[in-house]
């Protein structure tokens, strides 16, 4: 996976890569999808949900910029994959998630690979962010949103970047952008990365 789907489509951070090769995806899925989970697509985790394809996860972790000091929001938590890739690269991850069974799911996903020293998964509506811990060096969103949340802007710290994807419609159909947005210098500037797909960003922040 790291080799083949990582390397070759240009992942550099070697912290990044170092993470992905330390950490079992395999556990981070159910069991009847477990032969798919070193498998360059998402793999489904139940409730209408996904577990990101590896490349995916990878970039907005690469995108993220972490040196390891960092305190990180992550949005959309899932089975908890992406919140122990950016708990290997950062001081502290905040993990959101807005469905109970995967909040559980995520929790038990990452206590049992031993990832859950620095993460904290909790329940809620992610899309307005988690005032409580704020500001967040960066944030990274699991989920297409209709548009930048401006919640998340207010969270975030300046210097900080927030990786998000936008777009595809309510009705999930469509190409979504992955957005890389900047603040620095009380200015908020934003780029896109790629093309992707994304299940959509549920609650006040995104799609009602």
């Amino acid at each position: 996976m790291v080799d083949k789907q990582l390397r070759r489509r240009g992942i550099r951070d070697e912290r990044v890569l170092r993470a992905m090769l330390e950490i079992p995806r395999e556990e981070f899925v159910p069991p009847d999808e477990r032969v798919l989970a070193y498998c360059d697509d998402p793999v489904r985790i139940g409730y209408g949900q996904t577990i990101s394809q590896p490349y995916m996860t990878a970039l907005m972790a690469e995108l993220l910029e972490l040196t390891g000091t960092e305190t990180v929001l992550e949005v959309g938590a899932g089975s908890g994959y992406a919140a122990a890739v950016l708990g290997a690269l950062a001081r502290r991850v905040v993990a959101m998630e807005i469905i109970p069974g995967l909040v559980q799911l995520a929790r038990d996903n990452l206590r049992k690979t031993g990832r859950d020293a620095n993460v904290a998964v909790l329940e809620g509506d992610g899309s307005l962010g988690h005032s409580d811990f704020a500001p967040y060096d960066a944030i990274s969103v699991a989920a297409g949103a209709p548009d930048v949340p401006p919640s998340l802007v207010e969270q975030l710290k300046d210097p900080g970047l927030l990786v998000i994807p936008v777009g595809g419609g309510p009705r999930g159909f469509g190409d979504q952008e992955l957005r890389v947005v900047h603040k620095r210098h009380g200015r908020v500037e934003s780029r896109t990365a790629t093309i992707c797909r994304f299940v959509l960003l549920r609650g006040g922040g995104g799609w009602r």
